[in-house]
């Protein structure tokens, strides 16, 4: 079992659980615009696994929904956005995610044991708090260059002059969402979804917008138009389906239905700067899930510095990302780590530009940030110029071309950077 389902038992007698369904039990996925969770019904295909779980006043989803009463679920009635209607919330109970094939919910351990009986179950995990992989620092700044480091250490402007932008690749950006009024925004968001409290999608979806100033910034970085000639994002003529899914409430409900909506999108690469400290491998089956869509899960792996790393990054189904400077030192507080495990026992799989990032800051203007944060999405904006120039090439192979254009600088350590610094033009030539 689980350690953590086996320390929420121990705990509170109840634990959330996420429940990967079996082939034959899965319903069919549905349309694009509708592809969130769903309140499973205790009838149907899905009844009798539904009658496991349990409601419990000792639940996440319960306790969230009695602080509704004063407080609205959704950041964007907190923001007098919408109607604040959480008064009248209820619990949602179990939720189903049918583009994932997952449900989530509590259950007793009884009820655990006889979802893992069950033959429409192929496997139960438990469900870790995630938390946002927050920059070490961050700042104010004026744009003076056309390009920033980043830009320049990767070499993308070679792939721009052969006329690749990302142009009709659509990347998942699962963060505190993204101000699409920003000027090097403007354009590059084809879908946006915000995530309550509890883990349902808000209706209507809030036009673009940062409940924080991460998002943005993250956001710019991999599809970032240039404005008055000056440029911050990897990609930027990729767009962006960006949803809204920390911090606060049931996080784990808000990221599953995050990216049960990203799947649904029809994502090729899915950008996630966020993770639970420690190697828990409660997320390896869902990481395993969006390869198997065909998509690229491209995480950060923490800014807790060497010995320390975050799940679902540090697992070798992840293309794994750590932060360096522009001297091409690995940032002092870039995790990093080094497992018992034949496949990828270096993590991150790579470093890139993390250190003094400019990009987009809410409101308009730009600001500086560190952390294997800001390194991420530019391995993400590589991903989708390499996917436009080669769009029939598999996640595999993207993956592959990458990991081959990286260099390892002298005097960078491996166990801090593993296969070292991407290069976009090699990257290129190693997928023609």
């Amino acid at each position: 079992m689980s350690q953590i389902i086996s320390q929420e038992l121990s705990a509170r007698g109840v634990a959330q659980v996420i429940v990967f369904l079996s082939e034959s039990a899965k319903r069919p996925a549905v349309s694009a615009r509708a592809g969130t969770a769903v309140r499973a019904q205790a009838s149907g295909s899905l009844g009798s696994l539904v009658r496991h779980f349990q409601g419990s006043e000792l639940s996440r989803a319960s306790q969230l929904v009695e602080v509704a009463r004063t407080r609205p679920l959704s950041a964007s009635a907190r923001r007098g956005k919408r109607p604040a209607s959480s008064a009248k919330a209820q619990v949602p109970g179990t939720l189903y995610y049918p583009n994932l094939g997952i449900l989530l919910g509590t259950a007793t351990r009884e009820g655990i044991g006889k979802l893992r009986a069950s033959a429409a179950v192929a496997k139960v995990v438990g469900a870790p708090t995630i938390r946002l992989i927050r920059p070490k620092r961050k700042k104010p700044v004026k744009l003076t260059a056309t390009l920033t480091w980043g830009l320049r250490a990767l070499r993308v402007e070679r792939l721009w002059e052969a006329g690749l932008s990302g142009k009709g690749v659509l990347v998942g950006h699962l963060d505190t969402g993204a101000d699409g009024s920003h000027p090097a925004l403007k354009g590059a968001i084809k879908e946006f979804a915000e995530f309550d409290d509890l883990g349902l999608m808000v209706s209507p979806a809030p036009k673009p917008y940062d409940t924080e100033d991460h998002g943005t910034h993250t956001a710019a970085t991999i599809a970032g138009r240039a404005v008055a000639g000056r440029h911050v994002g990897v990609a930027p003529g990729a767009k962006l389906a960006s949803a809204i899914v920390i911090e606060g409430g049931n996080v784990v409900a808000r990221v599953l239905g995050g990216m049960d909506w990203s799947v649904g999108q029809g994502v090729r690469i899915l950008s996630m700067s966020l993770g639970f400290p420690g190697y828990w491998d409660d997320f390896v089956e869902l990481t395993k899930l969006l390869r198997a869509r065909g998509i690229l899960p491209v995480f950060a792996v923490g800014n807790e510095g060497p010995g320390e790393s975050r799940s679902p990054g540090n697992y070798a189904e992840a293309l794994s990302v750590g932060a360096h400077n522009r001297s091409n030192e690995v940032a002092y507080f870039s995790s990093s780590q080094r497992f018992d495990r034949k496949r990828d026992a270096i993590v991150p799989d790579l470093v890139a530009p993390g250190v003094a990032i400019p990009s987009a800051k809410p409101g308009g203007g730009y600001q500086e940030m560190d952390g294997s944060s800001m390194a991420t999405p530019h391995v993400a904006g590589l991903a989708a110029l390499l996917m436009e120039a080669q769009p029939d090439r598999s996640v595999a192979d993207i993956e592959k071309a990458i990991f081959a254009s990286c260099v390892l600088p002298q005097g960078m350590q491996q166990a801090r950077a593993n296969r070292g610094i991407p290069d976009a033009v090699r990257a290129s030539e190693a997928l023609s």
